[in-house]
């Protein structure tokens, strides 16, 4: 007859399998045997069938007991923890009689798994109210909370009760503590921790390493990965998912296939996370073959490897695979149409975008902040001002425009603010502007620009102001915005005026696009030597589109030298172009020059 070791020894041999069946047999032995009543069985049965995920058995044998020790109630407290039970965990840790520093451990955990933060640092801080010290586990989850609810305070003061404590040296608190710096947007200090780890474990490289892939600079996370290989470290799937994903960030596809060929090296060809991460990288590298054929090897794929072949799809224009994709895909969510209509917007086919946008409340998903911002750009496109207001009606009844936060409230509200102003509602623009209870730098920009296109200029300038202001600092698009303002009303003083301005007061070099807004500016006034000096003077060589600009003005105001000159710079650039020979033929024609205009109309024609 089996004594209690032996029982014991068979309850662990059905942990360590996973085996509730073989579980179920030795309960069946032990009931029928002289130890049925023993604690320490009894324990060991509670302990197999949590391990296992069948608290209803471990409950019923807890409940039966004759007696009861504190291995009992943590056993059953546990296991309702870490099933994500954490109501049930709760009811018998405030029912325990003296709940220990294990049972603290188990009910902190349970909420930090859960994403319940706030509760686990309540208890957290409860514990040691208690008169319990610090220990690995209550440390590691609270620290894993910090990072979940971007408390960086509390994680501060959680590192300075530690520093001098045991627990300090042990890899996972290390672990924990670049997790909560990482998430908490301290990159640096992350980085000090792991630097000070006195040793590090694969926990601590992977940490790190998934802190510069998913926060950047990412080929910092390239650089880790390789000082981790000098060091002999052998990478495991979640080490080479985030190095992977850092490709991605990069487009560094060589590095990013490289690691393919590891991946295969290293049998991890099966792991699904691993190979999402693959097919994403191929398709951001618009290597959409090696994303297909990745996808196609998959012996498992689920929402996020589809999603991420739809996206390479239609990166490489490839709408009708994409869709294709789309079709095929056992399960969809929400990710998943918004990477289709994103898409077909991409793809300048918006009225498809908001067919799809349609179909997707008919089969019941509720759109996104992202699922606006693009159908809204597809109303731009179209110009389409009263989908545009259909669309605007469904942001308001989902919450969208007026709920606070950089997701929800600033991204609808500047796709709403594009789509009215391209639509020529500038009036509505400004109304969706002023609702919105947070700015970016973008939400600016788009109105600035707004009021330019719509020959609004002295509203645009105003609004430059006011953003200056306000303390929000201007960028390139935004002077583009505003030099257009000037161009359109042939502000040319106060167009010198903002250029300047771009260097001595905001800091920014002017590019290429910035000198063609000033030379617009200057051929519409008629101040062509001006503008010629400025081109012969710019730091950075015209383009096409710039001299384009000069000899339209040549045009306009009858310059034939130097519209002469002008359309020669443009033949050297695109001879093939019949624009410039047109044009020019045109100053001629207009000035009565005959002859000129014929011998450059058989220039064209001899150059194709």
């Amino acid at each position: 007859i089996p004594n209690s070791s032996v029982f014991a020894k068979l309850l662990n041999s059905c942990i360590d399998k996973k085996s509730v069946r073989n579980g179920w047999r030795v309960h069946a032995r032990i009931i029928k045997s002289q130890f049925y009543d023993e604690v320490f069985i009894l324990n060991r049965l509670i302990d197999m069938y949590s391990k296992c995920g069948c608290l209803d058995d471990a409950r019923q044998v807890f409940d039966k007991m004759p007696e009861r020790n504190t291995f009992s109630w943590n056993a059953m407290i546990t296991g309702y923890a870490k099933m994500g039970d954490i109501e049930h965990a709760l009811q018998l840790f405030h029912d325990m009689p003296s709940p220990d520093e294990v049972s603290w451990n188990a009910i902190i955990s349970g909420f930090s798994l859960q994403s319940h933060w706030v509760k686990a640092l309540q208890f957290f801080a409860k514990m040691h109210s208690e008169g319990f010290g610090v220990n690995l586990f209550s440390v590691s989850s609270a620290l894993s909370s910090c990072a979940g609810v971007g408390a960086l305070d509390i994680g501060l003061q959680i590192h300075g009760s530690v520093v001098h404590s045991p627990v300090y040296c042990n890899y996972y608190v290390g672990s924990a503590l670049i997790d909560m710096y990482a998430k908490c947007g301290e990159v640096e200090s992350a980085q000090s921790i792991f630097e000070e780890m006195p040793e590090r474990n694969i926990v601590s490289w992977n940490t790190l390493i998934t802190c510069y892939a998913q926060n950047g600079p990412a080929d910092r996370a390239l650089q880790l990965f390789s000082l981790m290989s000098d060091q002999d470290v052998c990478p495991d799937e979640v080490t080479l998912s985030s190095v992977v994903n850092a490709c991605s960030c990069l487009s560094a596809v060589r590095e990013g296939a490289q690691l393919h060929a590891l991946v295969i090296k290293s049998n991890f060809e099966d792991d699904m996370v691993l190979g999402n991460a693959l097919v994403d990288m191929y398709a951001k590298c618009n290597r959409i073959g090696d994303a297909r054929q990745v996808f196609d090897r998959m012996p498992l794929r689920d929402v996020v490897s589809a999603t991420s072949l739809v996206c390479g799809y239609a990166k490489a224009a490839n709408i009708e695979d994409a869709r294709r994709t789309f079709s095929r895909m056992a399960e969809r969510n929400v990710v998943s149409w918004n990477a289709l209509i994103a898409g077909y917007t991409q793809n300048d086919q918006n009225e498809e975008a908001l067919n799809l946008f349609q179909q997707l409340k008919r089969e019941s998903f509720r759109p996104t902040h992202y699922t606006f911002g693009n159908v809204l750009n597809a109303c731009a496109n179209l110009a389409d001002l009263q989908h545009g207001k259909q669309l605007h009606g469904h942001v308001i009844k989902h919450g969208f425009q007026f709920k606070s936060g950089p997701e929800c409230d600033i991204f609808v509200g500047n796709s709403l603010i594009d789509m009215y102003a391209k639509c020529g509602s500038v009036e509505d623009a400004y109304q969706a502007f002023v609702k919105m209870k947070e700015r970016d730098r973008v939400s600016w920009n788009v109105m600035i620009v707004g009021y330019a296109q719509n020959g609004h200029s002295d509203q645009a300038l105003t609004l430059f102001n006011d953003m200056v202001l306000s303390g929000e600092k201007p960028d390139g698009i935004t002077m583009i915005g505003v030099l257009c303002a000037c161009s359109h009303t042939g502000l040319v003083d106060e167009g010198w005026k903002y250029f300047d301005s771009m260097t001595s007061q905001h800091g920014l070099i002017p590019s290429r696009d910035h000198y063609t807004c000033m030379v617009d500016i200057l051929g519409r006034a008629g101040r062509l030597d001006e503008a010629e000096q400025l081109v012969k003077t710019m730091p950075i060589p015209p383009d096409a589109i710039l001299w384009g600009s000069l000899l339209s003005a040549c045009k306009v105001h009858g310059n034939v030298e130097l519209g002469k000159r002008v359309a020669e710079k443009l033949f050297e650039l695109d001879p093939q172009n019949s624009g410039p020979y047109v044009l020019l033929s045109n100053i001629y024609a207009e000035t009565g020059k005959w002859r000129e205009a014929i011998k450059i109309r058989r220039l064209m024609k001899d150059r194709g």
